[in-house]
C-alpha cells in the first residue's frame, strides 16, 4: 500500500521515523507532507511544503492521486490546504487515519474531535500513548518508536565517576514538571548531592540527541505517561525517571511482553528527589539500570516490532 502522511507539522519528529522505518520493513511505501516547523529542533522532513519547488509539487499531487491512506496526525485533517492542493478533493476511494498525539486541544476538548470524526464516520483512529486512550477509547494505540540501531539512539562510553549527569529536553516546561526538577537539583546540590543538571531547550533535534547521549539519567516528565524522550534516553542506555501511573504501565507492559519496565518511577516532588538521591549516590547502579533500558528497547520496543504494528493496522484497512 502506498500511505501519505499529512501533518501541520511533525510532533517531536514521530511522522518522518515512522515513514523510515515502514519503508524499512518493505511491506508499504510512507511519505510524509508537512506545512509548518515548530521551535528550532530541525527535525528531517521529507516533503516540505514550504520549500518545495514546481517538481516537489507536481510529486505531492502525485502521491494525493494515487495513495491509498492518507494518515492525518494531530489536529491535521483534510480541511488543510497542501500549498495550492486542497486535501478535501483527494479523499474519494482513500482509506482515511486520524493519528493524536496528546495536542492541548485534543486533550482539553476531547469530545469535540470524538464528536467530528464519528459525524464524518471516521473508525480508523490511532493515539500515541496509552493514556490517550482514556479520552478516546474506541482509537487504538500505536506507540512511537526510535531507529535504536542508529548511533545517536546508542549507547556511548561514559565516564561512571564523580557527579550524575542528568539530561531533560522539555518541548514545553509547563508539560514536562521542569520547575518542580530544577526545584528539586537546587535542593539537593545544596545539601552537597554531586549532580549535574543539563537542560536542553530549543536546540537542534541532533545535539539534543548528542547531549542526552553524554550524561547518565534523564527526566522525561511526572504526567502520568511517558514522552518520546523517554524512548531515546532508554535506547541510549540511560536511568530515565518518568511518572508512569498503573494504567500506561499495564498497557505498556502487555505490548511490551513483560512486566519489568526499565523507568525509574517518580511520581511527585518527594520521589523524585529520592531517586535522584539513590542515582547521584550510586553511579554503579544508574549504569546497570541503563544497561537495562538498552536490552528492553532491542528486546521489547525495537523500531521493526513498532513499525510492523501500524503496517499490519493500515493492512487492514
Amino acid at each position: 500500500m502506498n500511505i501519505l502522511m499529512i501533518a501541520v507539522n511533525d510532533p517531536a519528529g514521530t511522522g518522518i521515523a515512522f515513514c523510515r522505518a515502514v519503508n524499512r520493513l518493505g511491506r508499504h511505501t510512507c511519505r510524509i507532507a508537512t506545512l509548518e516547523t515548530r521551535y528550532a529542533h530541525s527535525w528531517d522532513m521529507d516533503l516540505h511544503v514550504p520549500d518545495l519547488d514546481a517538481a516537489g509539487l507536481g510529486e505531492l499531487e502525485r502521491l494525493l492521486q494515487t495513495s491509498d491512506v492518507l494518515h492525518f496526525h494531530m489536529t491535521a485533517d483534510e480541511s488543510l490546504r497542501l500549498g495550492p492542493f486542497p486535501v478535501a478533493d483527494f479523499l474519494a476511494g482513500k482509506a482515511v487515519v486520524h493519528h493524536e498525539h496528546g495536542h492541548h486541544e485534543f486533550r482539553s476538548d476531547p469530545e469535540r474531535f470524538r464528536a467530528k470524526y464519528r459525524a464524518l464516520g471516521r473508525r480508523n483512529l490511532l493515539v500515541s500513548t496509552p493514556d490517550l486512550l482514556r479520552l478516546m477509547p474506541e482509537a487504538r494505540w500505536q506507540p512511537n518508536l526510535v531507529p535504536e540501531q542508529e548511533p545517536l539512539f546508542s549507547p556511548v562510553e561514559r565516564r561512571w565517576s564523580g557527579a550524575l549527569r542528568l539530561a531533560h529536553s522539555p518541548t514545553r516546561r509547563d508539560l514536562k514538571n521542569t520547575d518542580e526538577l530544577l526545584s528539586v537539583v537546587a535542593e539537593l546540590k545544596s545539601s552537597g548531592a554531586e549532580l549535574e543538571l543539563d537542560l536542553i531547550d530549543n536546540v537542534p533535534n541532533r545535539e539534543c540527541l548528542a547531549r542526552k547521549q553524554a550524561a547518565h539519567a534523564l527526566f522525561d516528565h511526572m504526567q502520568g505517561y511517558y514522552g518520546v524522550s523517554s524512548l531515546e534516553g532508554l535506547s541510549q542506555g540511560l536511568a530515565v525517571i518518568a511518572g508512569l501511573d498503573d494504567w500506561n504501565r499495564a498497557r505498556v507492559a502487555e505490548f511490551a511482553g513483560t512486566g519489568d519496565l526499565p523507568w525509574v518511577l517518580a511520581r511527585g516532588r518527594e520521589e523524585l528527589a529520592l531517586r535522584l538521591r539513590e542515582l547521584a549516590a550510586d553511579l554503579d547502579r544508574c549504569r546497570e539500570i541503563g544497561a537495562a533500558s538498552r536490552r528492553f528497547m532491542q528486546d521489547c520496543w525495537s523500531e521493526a516490532k513498532v513499525a510492523e504494528r501500524l503496517a499490519d493496522f493500515w493492512a487492514a484497512l
